[in-house]
């Protein structure tokens, strides 16, 4: 299924090439331009899809999400859109460079404009790492690719959720990775599009740390049952190794 290190094609010299699943999975992503963290490999493995679920991710950056999932679950499908067409672009030739042409396709387009893109209620997971910092923020990231990434400059949180609930079928479910901090903006978002959060884990970045991210699953349309799972850490202790936990999302 996978191609050798001798059959791989070149990394061109605007990339960098990160391994995963002890070289099982690679992932080539632009050296000065939006590079995947721990929160994308997280939510890669949030999530539960069923055999043969249609899969929409959104804001696909470089497509780490999709690679997991479909390394992960190999009888799903996605669609990975990215509105910055370099990144779509390197979408493409990650899902090309781990033999994924028959499981992802890739597409440029705007989440915001998602009819245009996709029949709606046709999914039956949407996956989302949105931007999160304000477009107006003294932060806000010299480089233009990671600025989009990362800052609400071309979507912000109830355009994310909106176009999370055009995208799901009835009883489909959505699930996000935020910052904790905004834990409740986001499950209010949710709620106002008829999304009922059934399961929410809290990260944090070691024990006794405050939680770091938040990552939700939500169902269109769904029942009252909400599940809290048990804490996250990604590291044994401040500045120490990853646990085990998190070690093993990154060796497959």
């Amino acid at each position: 299924m996978f191609m050798s290190e001798s059959t791989l094609p070149q990394i061109p010299a605007d990339c960098s090439c990160e391994s995963l699943f002890g070289g099982r999975l690679s992932c080539l992503q632009h050296r000065h331009g939006y590079r995947f963290s721990v929160d994308a490999v997280l939510l890669a493995h949030f999530v539960k899809p069923d055999a043969g679920a249609c899969i929409l991710d959104l804001g696909a950056g470089c497509g780490i999400v999709s690679l997991i999932i479909a390394y992960r679950f190999p009888d799903t499908s996605l669609t990975a859109l990215e509105i910055q067409p370099p990144l779509a672009s390197l979408i493409k030739a990650n899902v090309a460079r781990n033999n994924f042409a028959a499981q992802i396709s890739a597409q440029a387009g705007d989440l915001r404009r998602l009819q245009d893109y996709i029949v709606p209620g046709s999914f039956d997971l949407v996956v989302c790492n949105p931007p999160y910092q304000k477009a107006n923020s003294s932060r806000l990231n010299r480089e233009q690719e990671k600025a989009i990434a990362r800052h609400e400059i071309k979507a912000d949180l109830p355009a994310v959720v909106r176009a999370i609930s055009v995208a799901l079928t009835d009883g489909g479910k959505g699930a996000v990775v935020y910052p904790a901090r905004h834990r409740d903006e986001l499950l209010a978002e949710l709620c106002d599009n008829n999304l009922s959060p059934r399961r929410l884990q809290m990260v944090h970045g070691y024990p006794g740390s405050p939680g770091k991210l938040v990552l939700v699953e939500a169902q269109k349309n769904g029942g009252q049952e909400f599940e809290i799972l048990p804490p996250f850490f990604i590291s044994q202790e401040k500045g120490g190794a990853y646990t085990p936990e998190m070690a093993r999302c990154y060796a497959g």
